[in-house]
């Protein structure tokens, strides 16, 4: 008699996600992979007319220009890189604290969470950007000026010590406004394990710190992951990045497509290289159960 060959539970879920991202995939392919080689073929060329879209090799010319010509492109660069590096740990633990604050049961729960998720609702358009005071000619945010702290205030600590303090209260905006969707991933990873393991724990005299180190962290690091991938590229492709308006403007207002083309795959290959070095980094510290061993001892 033949041995009837069954999937793994690990086959299974790689299967499922292969189709739950398919539609994806097939998009890709259909509507996105073709304009994708033609803008890499476009940045190493010079439009010679847009009529028929006639391009003449150029080679590296395009992208000598963003790194020694252009001396807008990489300071503005720097910046957004910098804004990066700073906003992406404070948000994910913030949003960590917050999660294991309202997680806990206490009354009017609910109401907690809409808060914190009520600037997503918002959008990130133009509603959010005459909140925080977005001036697109100037590129330039003037966060929360004259409404975390009165300007009179402002202006009685002095110069230097204003400047610190409105740049403090900009940043704990930013965070504040910047956090509801990973406060709600959070909250999805907390909720998730069992908790058996905490009265497990307790049954051992473990504390809270304790609790969080050896329990809560281990559990959620894939959520971690998951939420440290999505600040990135939400910082990266946010619609008030100064970048981004930068090849807009050079692409279509300038009629400098070609160059439009270049900066964005330099933008797009240090965003592709920072999340790969993210996912090496990060992966030996990712806690993964073993789904094999435990379908094996089923099945045994």
């Amino acid at each position: 008699m033949k041995k009837r060959w069954r999937m793994s539970m690990n086959t299974r879920k790689i299967l499922d996600g292969y189709i739950f991202i398919s539609p994806w995939l097939i998009g890709c392919f259909l509507f996105f992979l073709n304009p994708l080689l033609k803008s890499i073929q476009l940045s190493f060329s010079k439009l010679a007319s847009t009529t028929g879209f006639q391009l003449e090799w150029a080679g590296w010319t395009n992208y000598m220009k963003a790194f020694v010509l252009d001396v807008t492109f990489i300071p503005m660069f720097l910046e957004v890189v910098r804004n990066m590096f700073v906003n992406t740990p404070l948000i994910i633990v913030f949003s960590l604290f917050i999660a294991i604050l309202i997680n806990k049961n206490i009354r009017m729960r609910w109401l907690f969470r809409e808060v914190f998720f009520f600037p997503v609702l918002l959008g990130t358009g133009y509603v959010m950007q005459q909140l925080l005071g977005y001036n697109v000619d100037a590129q330039t945010m003037e966060v929360a000026r004259g409404i975390l702290l009165p300007q009179e205030m402002l202006v009685y600590l002095g110069p230097r010590v204003s400047d610190m303090v409105q740049l403090f209260m900009d940043r704990i905006t930013i965070i504040l406004w910047k956090s509801g969707v990973q406060i709600i991933l959070f909250l999805s990873g907390l909720q998730g394990i069992s908790p058996s393991l905490y009265e497990a724990a307790r049954c051992d005299s473990a504390t809270e710190w304790e609790m969080f180190w050896k329990i809560t962290l281990p559990m959620i690091s894939p959520v971690i992951l998951l939420n440290i991938i999505y600040t990135i590229i939400d910082s990266f492709t946010d619609s008030m990045n100064p970048i981004l308006d930068f090849i807009h403007t050079t692409a279509f207002v300038n009629r400098q497509m070609e160059y439009a083309a270049a900066i964005g795959w330099i933008y797009f290959v240090f965003i592709f290289l920072v999340v790969g070095l993210v996912f090496l980094v990060m992966r030996r510290y990712i806690y993964h159960t073993n789904v094999s061993a435990v379908s094996a001892k089923k099945g045994a």
